[in-house]
Order: structure tokens, then C-alpha cells, then sequence
């Protein structure tokens, strides 16, 4: 899984989920909760849970799911996510199934281990409707900065 900073994956106008990660000294996951209201709050970051909100530090690592499992896995997801449907008690319209929920879980059942790979870099995502065109002029300085302008003319 690739491990985020919270501070570089936030959206100016409002909250977003991430899972938060926790790890062991070898740089595997051990614990991921799911936290679905995450902000920046003043200069700092936090979630609000029950009313109460809790301080993150800027450099906590998150997922933004994007992981590298073996095939196997899906059978295991299967399985949880049809009992997440069966469910009545789950107001299918208002609840999600979390991918880094189910992963916690068979973390706990020592059923997968995931090895985190950490990054510094920016996330880049399309929140709200308000973040398009940040999320635009980003990309394209990042690829000013990657790719020349005259990237084709090495191929004629």
C-alpha cells in the first residue's frame, strides 16, 4: 500500500475520509481505521468524530488506496462485502463499504500483511466540485516539470 501524508492529500473546502495507518518498526501495516471526516482546521488537521475533534499531525500516513495485493484477497473481500449487504442494520444508502476497514480486519485475523511504502508526494483528487481547477493547473505544472514541451519531436 502506498502511504500518503495527511497534509498533502486535503482538500481546501471540506472534509474527506482517509484511512489512518499505523505501523510496525519494519514498515508493515498493523492497523488502519477509517476516518471519515478529516479537515484542516485553522493551521491544523483533525477529524470530528461524535461531535468531539481530535488533532492529526501533518505527516501521518494515510491511504488513498492504492495497494498491491494478491488475487486471493478477492475472495476474502467477497465474503465481507456480501455480509456488509445482508446487513440490516446498515443503511445501504448512507453506508460504505471501506476498503481499509476490511484490510484491518484481516490484519487482525493475521489473514494478509501489508508492507507500507511511504511517499512525500502530493495526492492530487476531485473532492468537491471546487477542486477541479486546482487539480488541473497542478497537473499541468507537474508535467511541465516532467516532460518538455517539445516531447514529440525526439520521435520524428
Amino acid at each position: 500500500m502506498v502511504g500518503f501524508r495527511v497534509g498533502k492529500t486535503l482538500t481546501d473546502f471540506g472534509s474527506v475520509s482517509r484511512g489512518i495507518c499505523d505501523l510496525n518498526s519494519k514498515g508493515d501495516l498493523i492497523s488502519i481505521k477509517e476516518k471519515t471526516k478529516i479537515m484542516k482546521k485553522g493551521n491544523s488537521i483533525c477529524y470530528e468524530e461524535n461531535g468531539n475533534y481530535y488533532n492529526i499531525p501533518k505527516n501521518t500516513l494515510v491511504s488513498m488506496n492504492i495497494w498491491g495485493l494478491k488475487p486471493s484477497i478477492f475472495t476474502e473481500l467477497e465474503y465481507r462485502f456480501l455480509n456488509f449487504l445482508k446487513d440490516k442494520s446498515i443503511d445501504k444508502c448512507k453506508e460504505e463499504f471501506y476498503l481499509p476497514t476490511a484490510i484491518d480486519e484481516l490484519i487482525k485475523e493475521d489473514k494478509v500483511k501489508v508492507k507500507v511504502l511511504k511517499t512525500n508526494e502530493q495526492w492530487y483528487g476531485v473532492t468537491y466540485k471546487e477542486d477541479k481547477e486546482s487539480v488541473r493547473d497542478s497537473l499541468k505544472n507537474l508535467s511541465k516539470k516532467i516532460y518538455p514541451d517539445d516531447l514529440w519531436e525526439e520521435f520524428k
